[in-house]
């Protein structure tokens, strides 16, 4: 949370008002093995090569240097040199725990290529969220047993909750880990759950009204309110949410933002559908 001049107070009439997101047109673990030779690219230029492992081997997700490692065959020195070198280049991050994560310029290089249709259409979106909310708006996706804010923007003033992108937060609590949980398969789901700060009856709830709440369970006096957003096969790839003080958004934040927010999310997976099946030139 950062604190400054605190802005002018949305009421709340305005903010329940007009949920239609018609924006302007402007506008588990995986098991491990060491590569053998046979799977191995080699280039030809050595490094380029060792830097590509490590990043092949983070694609399954959160690692310790042992088991990078291991799965790499890589020297222990040589594998921390250029994991901490690629970290300075952000393309590996680290969570909470100090393992090594995939960090947030393949997010950033995906958009500006224009395959990444999630981060290209994300911006309107969640500038929208703000303008109608008066609160921060983020978008995250699940890698591992952590989640990555890929996208966020931040009002101007006054208490709220910054996140920055390429942010990496726990899985265990949070309304936005709510929603990248409550749709996975079932031994999935209850894994998730072994130390999470909401339960099954939670999730399931989730699932049944297709918003999450949660009130300082992340982070003390934070609020937030997440919903879904899905491929064009119907599955949730990402989680949209809101998040600000919750002396502001209320002890039943949901009851107030959930409409918005899922409309936010739904409008997101509906150009997500619309782009993924487009032919391609």
């Amino acid at each position: 949370m950062s604190n400054s001049t605190e802005g002018q107070k949305k009421t709340a009439s305005s903010q329940k008002a007009d949920t239609n997101f018609n924006l302007p047109a402007s506008s588990s673990s995986t098991s491990r093995t060491s590569p053998s030779d046979s799977t191995v690219i080699h280039s030809g230029v050595g490094v380029l090569d060792k830097a590509a492992r490590i990043l092949d081997a983070l694609e399954k997700g959160p690692t310790t240097l042992a088991s990078l490692v291991a799965e790499t065959g890589l020297a222990r020195p040589t594998a921390h040199r250029l994991a901490v070198a690629l970290e300075r280049h952000r393309f590996i991050a680290r969570d909470q725990h100090g393992r090594f994560v995939l960090g947030s310029r393949f997010a950033e290089l995906a958009a500006a290529a224009g395959e990444d249709h999630l981060l290209t259409a994300s911006g309107p979106v969640l500038n929208t969220l703000l303008e109608r909310t008066g609160e921060s708006a983020q978008i995250y996706r699940r890698q591992g047993d952590q989640r990555i804010c890929i996208a966020a923007v931040e009002r101007a003033s006054g208490l709220r909750d910054s996140i920055p992108v390429g942010a990496v937060l726990s899985m265990e609590a949070g309304s936005a880990a709510q929603i990248l949980l409550a749709w996975e398969e079932s031994d999935r789901l209850h894994q998730g759950l072994r130390h999470a700060k909401f339960s099954a009856t939670q999730l399931a709830t989730t699932r049944k009204r297709g918003w999450a709440q949660s009130m300082a369970e992340r982070e003390p006096g934070v609020s937030s309110v997440s919903a879904p957003i899905r491929n064009a096969t119907g599955q949730v790839i990402a989680a949209i949410s809101i998040s600000g003080p919750q002396e502001r958004m209320g002890t039943q934040p949901g009851r107030l933002y959930a409409p918005i927010v899922m409309a936010a999310g739904k409008y997101l997976s509906e150009a997500l559908a619309k782009a993924q099946s487009a032919p391609r030139l």
